[in-house]
């Protein structure tokens, strides 16, 4: 199943059983910050336990890739070439970023605007997008790198549907004429 559908499906359900918990208790209250920074927790397990795994494989397989210029600034894609460890790397780097985005938003919205209700949603949501990753599904799951899992990996979530043209390219004829028109290919180090 979709993993959005599934998403709103959980933030609908979650809604309705965060209208039904007495958040006024501090029992209560206590026990769904407990569960959150829980899910923090096993978030940040899953993916020390990814980096691990990135770590002992360690592939040095060459990666080449057009890597797509930002959004209305006439730029050309630019052409990287790095190996399938520090992709891996890069991808888990902006995986953490995203946690600590996530913990800090959620922070502001509880301690500062005092909403409560997020905090079960973001409970369940940000372990089940962690688990659906595709930096998780290959290293944890052991599921090969073919299909949708092939790197480079298309950048999944809301506004994929809006910058279609923002994807990696790694097909063999974009990589060439980048190769021959001097735009980039430089090894990242």
């Amino acid at each position: 199943m979709n993993p959005q559908i599934t998403n709103l499906v959980v933030i609908l359900g979650m809604m309705q059983v965060s209208k039904r918990i007495p958040f006024e208790d501090p029992m209560w209250l206590n026990g769904i910050r407990g569960m959150y920074i829980l899910s923090n927790i096993i978030i940040v397990g899953i993916y020390l336990l990814v980096a691990k795994k990135i770590k002992t494989k360690n592939d040095h397989t060459t990666l080449k890739y057009l890597e797509p210029a930002p959004p209305m600034s006439g730029e050309e894609p630019k052409l990287v070439t790095t190996t399938v460890s520090e992709y891996d790397n890069s991808q888990l780097k902006a995986a953490f970023k995203g946690v600590l985005m996530g913990v800090g938003m959620m922070a502001v919205m509880h301690i500062y605007f005092k909403y409560t209700n997020p905090l079960l949603i973001q409970s369940i949501i940000p372990v089940k997008s962690a688990i659906e990753s595709k930096l998780v599904q290959v290293h944890l799951f052991g599921k090969p790198a073919i299909g949708d899992l092939k790197r480079p990996w298309k950048a999944a979530g809301f506004m994929q549907g809006l910058t279609q043209s923002a994807e990696p390219s790694s097909d063999k004829k974009s990589i060439e004429e980048a190769e021959k028109s001097g735009r980039g290919g430089v090894k990242e180090e």
